[in-house]
C-alpha cells in the first residue's frame, strides 16, 4: 500500500512539474528590454537576425519584451524597396522584398519597434517612400546615438 501511495505521489509531482515548467517558461526570463543592432546589408544575415528576434519573442513572450531594432548605414537595406536601388547609388542591396517585409510586419504586429537613422536617410538621399512601412515616429536623429541612449536606459545590446 505504501509503495502505491509513493508511486501515485511521484506521478503527481512529475505531472505538476511538467505543467509548472510549461507555465513558467515565459516567466523564466522575466521582463526584458533589448535592442538589436543591424548595420549590414547581407540579405541572409538580415533574415537570420529577424529569425533571432522571432526566436527571442517565442522564448520570452511578446508581453515580456520591449524590443527595438536600430537600423543605420547599410542596415536600411532591410526595409529598402528593390525598385529604389537604381536611384540610390550608395546602397549595394535593397532587401525589402515581399518575403522580408512580411517578416518585418509580423514582428511589428508582435510589438517590435524599428528605429531608423535620420543621418543615413539624409546622407544617402532616401525618401520615405523608398522604405517599407516607415513613418516619422520611426525616425531617430542618429542610429548610433540611439543605441547608446537605449543601453543607458537598461536595454541589452545584441548584434546578430
Amino acid at each position: 500500500m505504501k509503495a502505491i501511495s509513493t508511486l501515485v505521489l511521484s506521478a503527481v509531482i512529475v505531472a505538476g512539474s511538467m505543467f509548472a515548467g510549461q507555465a513558467a517558461a515565459g516567466d523564466y526570463y522575466g521582463k526584458q528590454k533589448v535592442v538589436y543592432h543591424i548595420n549590414y546589408d547581407n540579405p541572409k544575415a538580415q533574415a537570420g537576425a529577424l529569425r533571432n528576434i522571432q526566436n527571442h519573442i517565442n522564448a520570452v513572450g511578446a508581453e515580456n519584451l520591449d524590443l527595438v531594432v536600430v537600423l543605420h548605414g547599410n542596415g536600411l537595406s532591410l526595409l529598402l524597396d528593390p525598385a529604389s536601388l537604381d536611384r540610390l547609388k550608395k546602397f549595394k542591396h535593397a532587401n525589402g522584398d515581399q518575403v522580408m517585409t512580411a517578416k518585418v510586419a509580423n514582428l511589428k504586429n508582435q510589438g517590435v519597434n524599428f528605429a531608423i537613422c535620420n543621418n543615413t536617410i539624409k546622407g544617402r538621399n532616401v525618401e520615405m517612400t523608398d522604405l517599407y512601412d516607415v513613418d516619422e515616429k520611426d525616425i531617430v536623429p542618429s542610429g548610433v546615438a540611439q543605441l547608446s541612449k537605449l543601453q543607458q536606459e537598461g536595454y541589452t545590446y545584441i548584434k546578430p
